[in-house]
């Protein structure tokens, strides 16, 4: 009888064994077609690289133009091809 308990005993504990492996097989199971899936699944596209030449904006021409306080006037010509405008005494 006491043998048939320590059998008993012994199957039970082989039983509890094999149903914790069945239960980290059936994770493994689920973790490898998982990882399977994510495999089969087409690449993602990789970001555009970041150019350094593009990293400092340039400004377009007519915003690097200098105000008009800070440009040299343009001489003024009539008619008769006359330059007008302040006369610059250069004798001084």
């Amino acid at each position: 009888m006491q043998q048939d308990q320590s059998r008993v005993n012994q199957d039970a504990s082989r039983l509890e064994q094999s149903q914790n492996q069945l239960t980290k097989d059936k994770q493994q199971l689920s973790d490898t077609q998982q990882q399977s899936r994510q495999a089969s699944q087409p690449a993602l596209k990789a970001a555009t690289p970041v150019r350094i030449d593009n990293a400092i904006e340039k400004p377009a021409p007519s915003q690097q133009a200098l105000p008009a306080a800070l440009t040299a006037a343009k001489p003024q010509v009539n008619t008769l091809g006359q330059t007008i405008g302040k006369f610059i005494n250069t004798v001084a």
